[in-house]
C-alpha cells in the first residue's frame, strides 16, 4: 500500500503519516498539486493520494482523468464541515477524512483500497479448482493469460496475483488496452521525452518503468493494434523498452499478466494478434467462469455488495427479501459480477423501509430459468400461476411505463442522489460518463430541468 500525502495538512501530516505507516503502508509527501502531478508523472506510483482540502482538488482529479492516471484521492482538513466535504467530493475525492487524524479512521480508508483492489469473494465450488491455480502460479514471475467474460473479475484475479507473489510490495500497474487512444497507447506504455509530439511538455515515464521491480497488468489486450503488438513483443521478450522519442534502451524487471474478454487463439487464426506475443502471454491461462455457471456466489455477493453500499451510503445494511433474492438467482448476469455489484449499488440506494424488495433490484433482460417457471417471449422468467397471484401490490407501479421512461427517472434521481456528481452518477448506474452526459444531453432538449453540481443540496436546504 503506497500513500503520497499532498500538502501540510494543517500540520498533522507527522502524525497521519506516521499512523499510516503503523498500519503497513509506504508514505510520501510533497508539498503541493504540481509536486504530486510530478511524481506521479516520474513513476513515483501511488495507490491513495491524502490531499490537504485547502489545495485545488478539482485541479488535481482534472489532471488526473486528463493524464489517465488512476488513483483515488481522500482530502483531509480541520473538524468536520459538511460544506468542505460536500465540495471537495464535489471536486472528484472519493472520500473526507476531519483532521486532527483519528487512527481507526485512517486505518479503515487504507484497509478500504486494499480489500477493494485484492478481495475475492466467492463460495461456489466452480471457483476452488480457479484459486488453487492462482495460488501454485502466484509466487513465480511466469506471465499470466486471465480470461473470461467482461465483469467475470480479471483485474481483481490479476491483482489477487500480485499481492500473493514475491512482488507484492511493489507496484502493481494497469493499464486498459481498450480504454486509450491507439496513437497515445505507446507514450502510456513506454512514456515518452519532452517534446516528443504535441502536448509533451514535460518528460513522463511510462506504465513499463513505473511498474519496474513489480507487475504490469496489461487489461483487455486483445484490443491492443497489431502494429503496437510488435513493440509490445520485443518489450516482453528483451525486458527493454524505448521511451517515444528517447534515444537509449531502458531495462525494466516486470512481471506480466494480461487479460482478455475474447478468445485469444481465434484472434490469432483471423490475423488480429500475433501468435508469438499469445505464446508468449499465456505460460499459464487462468479462465474465470461466468456468473451464471457459479450460482452459490450470487448469494454472497449481493450480500457484500449490499454491506458495502450501505456503509458508503451511510446507512444501515438492509436485508433482502426473498422474493428479491430469487430475482438475483434466476437471472442470466450477461455483466457477471460487474452487473451484480451495479445492481446491488442501486438496490441500497431503493431500498424501501429499509429492505431491498423486488422493486429496488430493477433487473431487466433476460433470465435463467428455474425448474417449475416457463420462459416469456422476451427471454424473462415467468413464475407459475399460483405464485405470480402473491407478487406483492408495488410491483404493478411499473407496468405500462415504458424502459426508456424508467431508465430516465433512475438516472434523474440518481443524478440527485449524486448532488449532481456526474462522474459518481455514472459510477452507480454502471455506465460510462460519455453515455450518462449523452441521456442528460436528450433529457434537457426534451425540456427535463437537469441537475447541475450542487443544486441537489440546495434544494434540500
Amino acid at each position: 500500500m503506497r500513500l503520497l500525502i499532498v500538502g501540510s495538512l494543517e500540520g498533522h501530516i507527522v502524525t497521519a503519516g506516521k499512523i499510516a505507516l503503523d498500519r503497513g503502508a509506504k508514505v510520501a509527501n510533497v508539498d503541493g498539486i504540481d509536486a504530486a502531478l510530478d511524481a506521479l508523472r516520474s513513476g513515483q506510483g501511488s495507490d491513495l493520494l491524502m490531499v490537504d482540502v485547502d489545495l485545488d482538488i478539482s485541479r488535481l482529479c482534472e489532471s488526473l482523468e486528463a493524464e489517465r492516471i488512476s488513483v483515488p484521492v481522500v482530502a483531509c482538513g480541520i473538524g468536520t464541515s459538511s460544506a468542505r466535504a460536500v465540495d471537495a467530493i464535489k471536486a472528484g475525492a472519493k472520500e473526507y477524512i476531519p483532521l486532527p487524524p483519528d487512527a481507526e479512521l485512517i486505518a479503515a480508508v487504507l484497509a478500504a483500497v486494499t480489500e477493494e483492489t485484492s478481495s475475492l469473494v466467492f463460495r461456489d465450488p466452480a471457483m476452488n479448482g480457479v484459486l488453487r491455480l492462482a495460488e501454485q502460479v502466484a509466487p513465480s514471475d511466469a506471465s499470466v493469460l486471465i480470461t473470461g467474460e467482461s465483469g467475470t473479475g480479471k483485474e481483481i484475479m490479476a491483482r489477487y496475483l500480485h499481492t500473493k507473489s514475491r512482488r507484492s510490495k511493489a507496484q502493481f500497474i494497469s493499464v486498459n488496452c481498450a480504454a486509450i487512444p491507439e496513437n497515445l497507447l505507446e507514450s502510456e506504455l513506454f512514456g515518452h521525452e519532452k517534446g516528443a509530439f504535441t502536448g509533451a511538455v514535460t518528460r513522463r515515464v511510462g506504465k513499463f518503468e513505473e511498474a519496474s521491480g513489480g507487475t504490469l497488468l496489461l487489461d483487455e489486450i486483445s484490443e491492443m493494434h497489431p502494429r503496437l503488438q510488435a513493440k509490445l513483443l520485443r518489450a516482453v521478450q528483451e525486458r527493454e523498452i524505448d521511451r517515444v522519442g528517447g534515444g537509449q534502451p531502458i531495462k525494466v524487471d516486470i512481471r506480466l499478466l494480461a487479460t482478455s474478454n475474447r478468445n485469444l487463439e481465434d484472434e490469432v487464426r483471423q490475423g488480429n494478434f500475433r501468435e508469438d506475443l499469445y505464446f508468449r502471454l499465456n505460460v499459464v491461462n487462468i479462465a474465470l467462469p461466468a456468473l451464471r455457471e457459479r450460482p452459490k456466489d450470487i448469494e454472497v455477493l449481493s450480500d457484500h455488495f449490499i454491506a458495502k453500499y450501505a456503509d458508503a451510503n451511510g446507512v444501515p445494511t438492509p436485508p433482502i427479501s426473498h422474493e428479491a433474492r430469487q430475482i438475483l438467482l434466476n437471472h442470466h448476469w450477461r455483466g457477471n459480477v460487474r452487473e451484480l455489484e451495479n445492481t446491488m449499488h442501486r438496490a441500497v440506494l431503493l431500498a424501501r423501509d429499509g429492505q431491498v424488495t423486488e422493486e429496488s433490484i430493477m433487473l431487466t433482460g433476460e433470465m435463467l430459468v428455474p425448474e417449475g417457471h416457463e420462459t416469456t417471449s422476451n427471454g424473462t422468467a415467468q413464475a407459475p400461476a399460483a405464485a405470480s397471484a402473491s407478487k406483492p401490490h408495488d410491483a404493478s407501479e411499473l407496468v405500462g411505463r415504458t424502459v426508456a421512461d424508467v431508465e430516465r427517472d433512475l438516472i434523474l434521481d440518481t443524478l440527485q442522489h449524486c448532488l449532481g456528481n456526474r462522474t459518481h452518477a455514472a459510477n452507480i448506474l454502471g455506465i460510462s460518463i460519455r453515455t450518462l452526459r449523452n441521456k442528460l444531453k436528450l433529457y434537457s432538449q426534451e425540456g427535463l430541468p437537469i441537475p447541475m453540481p450542487g443544486e441537489a443540496e440546495r434544494s434540500m436546504a
